[in-house]
């Protein structure tokens, strides 16, 4: 089943609930195949700028009305996240119902892969939350449009390289705009989480000349970053280090970062961190008019993690790392941009570069939407 929408469609009335959402989208395709047990949902936001890029995400989803309300919600965050990174890319997400330590199988991801396939390049995938690297190998066996594809199978690898280096610019532009230098140097940097995001981010700061105060769940992690850079500090943590005197606050572990809590707590003057969906409450009265109230720049995470979505891009291109990483540097500039443009609107970062976004996709809209060449 595919629905889509043009200009030239009549105007109806809004449906309720997600149907709400799908009639703000290009295309939503509901993928079925018996033979391997595949239901799979791609959902397509905008191709304004260019085919749809996203991720594909296996999760076990009490209804199929949950993983659509998912898909529809991330397809639209991928066409926002694109746009203000700079990209000619649209927007789109997919996501595969089912338990992915049970139900993955070379065959289903196969037929998933002849799927994206019969989109014709609308649609370009990659990993995201229970599908890896050597998942996506297996995809591109039924469909030329996957990326985040392994070295060995000609593709970008680990993401995480540039999605560190691109919130590195990320703070390099706060400090920037806040402190007229682009640098971290003697300035207090806590991360939350050192992952292989933090982790690669920590060095990038001490290189810098940046003293980093670190907290994470996973004592291992925290253990094997000290074995490695012993100038760190550790807190014990989150709560912990949100009350540190920092100059920076970096999430880089889950979503919901930013509750109401924390921005009470915070000491720090800047966030800035790769972790997704930082703001728990979006929209005028959320968590980003409680940042600004409190006089802390947010750099918004759609924007300053794009750097894996830059590096896994470039793979349509015949994937070159100096290049993606060009690419990726350009996040300083964007950063840069968005926080100019909520200064001078008087407006939060988070919703200048929802306008900077809506602003490129309406004029690539012009040119309506993408077609494979023929």
């Amino acid at each position: 089943m595919t629905t889509s929408s043009s200009p030239s469609s009549p105007v109806l009335p809004t449906p309720p609930g997600p149907l709400a959402a799908m009639a703000q989208h290009e295309q939503v395709v509901f993928c079925h195949d018996r033979a391997t047990g595949l239901r799979a949902i791609i959902g397509i936001y905008s191709t304004a700028l260019g085919p749809a890029l996203g991720g594909t995400r296996f999760y076990p989803y009490a209804s199929e009305e949950a993983a659509l309300a998912d898909v529809l919600r991330l397809s639209r965050g991928m066409a926002y996240k694109n746009a203000v990174a700079g990209l000619d890319l649209g927007g789109g997400k997919a996501v595969i119902i089912g338990d992915p330590a049970t139900d993955k199988t070379p065959e289903l991801l196969r037929a998933y892969g002849r799927f994206v396939e019969s989109l014709g390049g609308r649609y370009v995938t990659a990993c995201d939350v229970g599908t890896y690297v050597a998942d996506m190998d297996v995809v591109s066996e039924t469909t030329r449009f996957a990326t985040g594809r392994s070295e060995s199978n000609g593709g970008a690898g680990d993401s995480s390289v540039l999605t560190a280096y691109g919130v590195f610019q990320g703070q390099r532009a706060c400090a920037q705009h806040l402190w007229g230098e682009a640098t971290l140097k003697g300035r207090t940097v806590g991360i939350a989480g050192v992952g292989k995001v933090g982790r690669i981010l920590t060095g990038h700061l001490l290189e810098d000349g940046a003293h980093v105060v670190v907290t994470d769940v996973n004592e291992q992690a925290v253990a094997a970053l000290k074995a490695t850079h012993p100038q760190i500090d550790v807190v014990a943590d989150t709560d912990a280090l949100v009350r540190s005197d920092l100059d920076v606050y970096a999430p880089c572990a889950l979503g919901g970062a930013l509750d109401e809590q924390t921005v009470a707590a915070l000491r720090a003057t800047v966030v800035c961190g790769g972790a997704n969906n930082q703001l728990v409450t979006e929209g005028p009265g959320g968590t980003a008019d409680q940042l600004k109230a409190r006089g802390i720049t947010y750099a918004p995470d759609f924007l300053v993690n794009a750097g894996g979505v830059i590096q896994v891009s470039d793979e349509l291109h015949g994937f070159d790392f100096e290049r993606a990483k060009k690419g990726a540097a350009a996040i300083f500039d964007h950063t840069l941009e968005v926080l100019e443009t909520a200064t001078s609107r008087d407006i939060t970062p988070a919703a200048a570069a929802d306008h900077i976004a809506e602003e490129r996709m309406a004029a690539g809209a012009a040119g309506g939407i993408w077609l494979p060449a023929r």
